[in-house]
């Protein structure tokens, strides 16, 4: 999802239900992710960059070490229920799933995008991984609806222990085929935008139908609900490599102002919509330091009150202090992206932005420049070589812990 795919960033596309949250709640403006799904998810799940595991890509082998201490896991020890409804992305062989991960519950695609009605991923080896628990199954309905309703089914369990819920939309991810029910509420000639508006309209509402089953549960005010992007919007559509697929053209999510795609480094691929809601507890805001899905679970586990027995490495904070309006967070904060297949590398440190590839190195002043027009490594290359000191490190850091 793009940067200004939301209404609360100006968007045409409606997006009330998102909309109310960040009205709600707090607002991370300066949120960063990995340019592609995989990596992302397994920061989410680790508070570990994603190359700390040798990952830079999507990938259906298994990413994570066995032993790995997941979110998940963490939780169970401290007695909450464990629930994935969605995309998993992380290996995409039932014997690789969640369940293997700390996952008590596992539902939806083992791997990546599907087609909405037949759930296949990508033609080859792979393509059929819709599933429940450990067993592949299939079954009729739209991928949104099922996923919503299965995560629906978790929460109005009649269970009185704690739980973590992690819904992975494949939404909106290609291929699109949305119903009519969906596509009929989108005035635009262009059936490629048409698909694309109708996917994320759908997946709002349905992100509403959970929200409403937190509060018709009586959870909301013990609910802590974050939301936020895998990556910045697409330019493409390669519906074509998925089984019985019809390729619907060019369907672009929106990161205006900000320059860049998914797949890229640059802002636009990494700097995504998030924010997180919780009633009673967090005090509408909006936070403009530096935030990263390694950031979640550190700052989960310190609610759940997990102290790790041992150092975990997270790359990530403690975002509580943050959220309660504590503190603003630190300017002096580093972040470290590797960019796809490892070909090039980001390091923040504000209002600094440095891309080293294989090209010529870039540097952005983001205060001045936030959407990367003027590249001034010439004219600051102190600051430039401090930076790449920075990164080296980080670097270590990736070959330091691979096997």
């Amino acid at each position: 999802m793009g940067w200004a795919d939301v209404g609360y960033h100006g968007s045409t596309i409606r997006t009330p239900n998102i909309d109310r949250l960040q009205k709600r709640g707090v607002e991370l403006d300066r949120f960063y992710v990995a340019p592609m799904c995989t990596p992302t998810r397994a920061a989410l799940l680790t508070g570990r960059y994603w190359s700390r595991f040798g990952n830079t890509k999507p990938s259906n082998e298994r990413v994570l070490p066995w032993d790995t201490v997941t979110l998940a896991r963490a939780l169970k020890e401290e007695g909450y229920r464990t629930s994935i409804s969605g995309k998993w992305h992380l290996g995409s062989k039932p014997e690789w799933g969640p369940r293997k991960f700390g996952f008590d519950q596992s539902y939806g695609s083992l791997a990546g995008g599907i087609n909405p009605w037949n759930h296949l991923y990508k033609h080859g080896p792979y393509s059929k991984t819709w599933h429940r628990n450990d067993q592949l199954i299939e079954e009729k309905g739209h991928v949104t609806d099922l996923l919503t309703n299965d995560a629906i089914r978790f929460i109005k369990e009649k269970k009185e222990t704690p739980y973590l819920l992690y819904v992975a939309y494949t939404a909106v991810h290609t291929p699109f085929d949305e119903p009519a029910k969906w596509l009929d509420r989108v005035k635009t000639s262009e059936p490629e935008r048409r698909q694309y508006v109708a996917c994320l309209e759908h997946m709002d509402s349905s992100i509403g139908q959970i929200v409403d089953a937190i509060k018709e549960e009586g959870h909301a005010e013990n609910t802590l609900i974050l939301f936020f992007s895998d990556n910045g919007g697409t330019n493409g559509d390669d519906s074509s490599r998925y089984p019985n697929t019809k390729t619907k053209g060019k369907i672009k999510g929106l990161n205006e102002p900000l320059r860049g795609w998914k797949g890229e480094v640059y802002e636009g691929g990494i700097r995504v919509p998030a924010l997180a809601y919780w009633p009673g507890k967090l005090v509408p805001r909006k936070i403009n330091t530096f935030t990263h899905v390694t950031d979640l679970m550190p700052t989960i586990c310190g609610l759940a009150g997990y102290k790790p027995n041992k150092n975990l490495k997270w790359d990530g904070i403690d975002l509580w202090p943050i959220l309660k309006g504590k503190n603003d967070g630190s300017k002096e904060r580093l972040l470290y992206c590797k960019g796809v297949n490892g070909t090039n590398s980001t390091l923040h440190k504000w209002p600094w932005k440095l891309i080293v590839g294989k090209s010529k190195d870039q540097l952005f002043n983001l205060s001045k420049d936030p959407n990367e027009k003027n590249d001034v490594a010439d004219t600051e290359k102190k600051k430039l070589q401090e930076l790449k000191k920075f990164l080296e490190i980080e670097v270590f850091k990736d070959n330091d812990d691979l096997p």
